[in-house]
């Protein structure tokens, strides 16, 4: 019997709603991951198009070269920080995000949060498998035009053309046949991305500067902002953009510190390879952006679409299926794993990582990701920004939680019954969702304004200007919150056996 099975029935045997093979606490012996595993982890998820995406679309908002590089190093130092406060309880006690969530939500109202980040993931999934899909029209209408001149089937308000949204699906069928494999099936993609996507980089890289004339032309383009209070009104929106980008890794992190060696093992690989592989890789976005309004008299912020003006047919259809298949491989790793967990938490017994998989697939898609990736506009203030106020206040909460109510001290067995410490009000801590609702709700207006729910200048603008800093009104907001609130309810250093 393993270590953690004895150390879970030592306090009674866990409860059937709350354990599967998925959420176990990994045992000792199976925590394998080194330094270099979690940096080569980040260098691996840094090296996607939405990466690329992120610069270029803060240069297609108005920024300079360096202000939009500066911009994306802050925002991965500072999710940085709760990146690994949150992964110290998985590499302390090997437990996955949705049970490290119920010892301050309760075992049931963990489901709250864990919901909230997979929907969120799903959203992920579906701009990853959009990428795909659109990389491989692109790369089929070359040799079947007739591909681009089909009637339209979608109604106009989608926003869908027919020959994309055929491709689209046939990439989101080959995700759920991969789902349907396993894992394991993804391993040489991933092994293939890793390789070619470096590759790739350079390669782009290496013909931006020169058809640019150089980094000259390129990087002394201007930022367009007409004045010093128009920089700042979009810098920090972006700076919460880009702390959202990984705010949902912030989150479930523990999913993957559970399989650590040691605390300085995912200490050390984090703070050395997130922010420096994402503001490198982001570097080759910008400065091929920049180099689009060089050449082309336009700036082009989706590499996809860039790399079908390259007019030999046969480079655009090597580089659009080494796209997909990147993508491929990242979305399974990046956009599944976690939200089947999530998902699989609901209940354990009955949804099992791949029904987790088939239910992210589905959400993917009626997410509508083409609209949410249209524009830079849309990608930053309404998707990155807009979720940033939903898990602001849950990473604070969390944080708040384990540090400063119970100095990082869990009963692991608990955290798999429904009558122990962590039961709370029938399995959920109401004070938990209370200082997470009222987290949310002073984005609400600047969120509903964002996305032309109401006219501007419906809300007073203070209140809207607080969108602007999401992520982090609602971290300390609904933080600061909990802690008084469970204060006021318990006292000591550790919490009662059931608070009731």
């Amino acid at each position: 019997m393993s270590q953690t099975t004895t150390t879970v029935q030592s306090a009674g045997p866990p409860s059937a709603g709350l354990i599967s093979e998925d959420l176990a606490p990994v045992p000792p012996r199976a925590r394998t991951w080194t330094t270099a595993n979690y940096a080569a982890l980040w260098i691996s998820m840094s090296l996607c198009i939405p990466t690329y995406m992120l610069a270029s679309s803060l240069i297609g908002g108005g920024m300079s070269w360096w202000q939009a590089l500066l911009t994306i190093f802050l925002g991965n130092t500072v999710v940085l920080v709760p990146m690994l406060l949150n992964g110290h309880a998985g590499a302390k006690y090997g437990i996955p995000f949705p049970v490290f969530a119920r010892a301050s939500f309760g075992v049931r109202g963990a489901n709250v949060p864990a919901l909230l980040r997979a929907v969120i993931a799903c959203g992920w999934f579906g701009i990853q498998t959009w990428i795909g899909g659109y990389a491989l029209y692109q790369m089929a209408v070359l040799w079947v035009p007739g591909l681009g001149q089909l009637p339209p089937v979608f109604p106009q308000s989608w926003g869908l053309a027919t020959g994309p949204a055929l491709v689209f699906l046939l990439f989101w069928v080959l995700n759920m046949v991969v789902v349907y494999l396993g894992v394991e099936s993804i391993r040489k993609l991933l092994v293939f991305k890793a390789f070619f996507l470096p590759v790739a980089a350079v390669a782009l890289l290496w013909w931006a500067v020169a058809a640019g004339h150089g980094l000259g032309p390129i990087l002394s383009q201007p930022a367009r902002f007409a004045s010093s209070a128009e920089f700042w009104a979009y810098f920090f929106p972006a700076l919460t953009g880009m702390v959202g980008f990984w705010a949902t890794l912030s989150l479930n992190i523990p999913d993957f510190t559970r399989y650590a060696v040691s605390q300085r093992a995912q200490v050390l690989g984090q703070a050395l390879a997130l922010p420096s592989s994402m503001t490198l890789f982001s570097f080759v976005g910008v400065v091929v952006t920049s180099a689009t309004l060089v050449i082309y008299g336009q700036t082009i912020w989706d590499p996809v679409v860039l790399a079908a003006r390259f007019e030999s047919r046969g480079l655009v259809s090597v580089a659009m299926l080494a796209v997909a298949l990147s993508t491929l491989a990242t979305n399974i790793a990046a956009n599944i794993v976690s939200p089947a967990n999530d998902f699989a938490n609901l209940n354990p017994q009955r949804i099992s990582f791949k029904t987790g998989g088939y239910i992210t697939g589905v959400l993917g898609l009626l997410i509508f990701p083409w609209k949410l990736i249209a524009d830079p506009s849309g990608y930053i203030f309404t998707w990155l920004v807009g979720y940033s106020a939903l898990l602001g206040p849950i990473g604070g909460i969390l944080i708040a939680d384990y540090y400063l109510l119970r100095q990082q001290q869990l009963d692991v067995p608990d955290l798999y019954r429904t009558e122990g410490r962590y039961t709370y009000q029938n399995g959920v801590n109401r004070r938990a969702v209370l200082a997470l609702v009222i987290g949310i709700l002073p984005n609400i207006p600047g969120f509903l304004q964002a996305v032309g729910a109401v006219p501007a200048g419906a809300v007073w603008p203070w209140l809207a200007g607080l969108y602007s800093y999401a992520w982090f009104v609602g971290f300390f907001l609904a933080g600061g919150l909990y802690v008084l609130l469970m204060r006021r309810a318990v006292s000591g250093r550790m919490l009662p056996e059931v608070v009731r």
